[in-house]
């Protein structure tokens, strides 16, 4: 007589999707379970729109026939998706720091779904701060004029810019050690890159050496891309540097330039740190 033995099915590891979608939904329960996380994308940006709108604006004289508030939310937005950075960063480097990424590495779970899951989550935490701002805009008067496609496409512009942006900040949160070291530097970093730039006034007043660093900025083609498919702004002058004059092919450019450079450093980086 036979006896009939069954077998169970072959488990097979969650695909890289799959644990990707978990890490991005533990940070992002995180964040549920600690609203204050959003602050630096929801009070602090709309505390810039009011601050730069309602009391630097009398002084600053946008070219064209465009409001100052047109002319500014587009730059302030476009330093928030810069600040993502900073934001995956300080994540990483925290996570690291505890051992969370130990625990993930215990896990049958591709190791590449910690980078890709941090980079989206802080993605959508970058995200909702756009949101806020549109919103914030909207009530002060700043309105998308050029039609839905371009609005959209400025949209993805700055979420592809900042998704390129989030491997420098991977980078940097694999090589420093502690959260105040990350801060510290991304906020040196991030500060000048963002406010040397068309992001909060013209750039034709400024001396014609930071008048040349601000106009090959990549911050400022993005921002001055935006305006354009907004119709904040009308196109810039012909005294502009040539990544002004072609903004929007710039801006699509720089992501894939800075992508290919910060992310194989950064997954290098990731991969020595969480060996040791």
């Amino acid at each position: 007589m036979t006896t009939m033995t069954s077998e169970r099915p072959p488990i097979h590891p969650p695909t890289l999707i799959g644990s990707s979608a978990t890490v991005v939904w533990r940070n992002l329960i995180h964040i549920k379970r600690m609203p204050e996380m959003l602050l630096d994308v929801t009070i602090q940006p709309v505390m810039f729109v009011l601050l730069f709108a309602y009391v630097f604006g009398g002084s600053i004289n946008p070219p064209g026939d465009a409001s100052y508030k047109e002319f500014l939310l587009p730059g302030i937005m476009v330093q928030t998706i810069i600040f993502s950075s900073a934001i995956v960063a300080m994540g990483l480097t925290n996570d690291l720091q505890k051992g969370i990424v130990d625990r993930l590495k215990s896990l049958p779970i591709s190791r590449q779904s910690v980078l890709v899951g941090r980079s989206i989550s802080s993605l959508i935490h970058s995200s909702i701060g756009i949101a806020v701002m549109s919103v914030t805009g909207l009530l002060i008067g700043w309105r998308i004029r050029d039609g839905f496609v371009d609005g959209v496409l400025a949209y993805l512009l700055m979420l592809l810019f900042g998704f390129s942006m989030i491997w420098l900040g991977i980078w940097i949160g694999s090589l420093l050690r502690t959260v105040e070291s990350v801060q510290g530097f991304m906020f040196t970093v991030m500060f000048p890159l963002t406010f040397v730039a068309n992001t909060f006034a013209p750039t034709e007043g400024m001396p014609s050496w930071l008048r040349f660093v601000a106009e090959w900025n990549p911050v400022s083609a993005l921002t001055q891309a935006t305006r354009e498919l907004w119709g904040n702004a009308a196109q810039a002058p012909d005294s502009a540097a040539w990544p002004l004059e072609h903004a929007v092919l710039v801006s699509l450019l720089w992501p894939v330039v800075l992508t290919a450079i910060f992310a194989p450093l950064a997954v290098r980086a990731f991969r020595q740190r969480s060996q040791n």
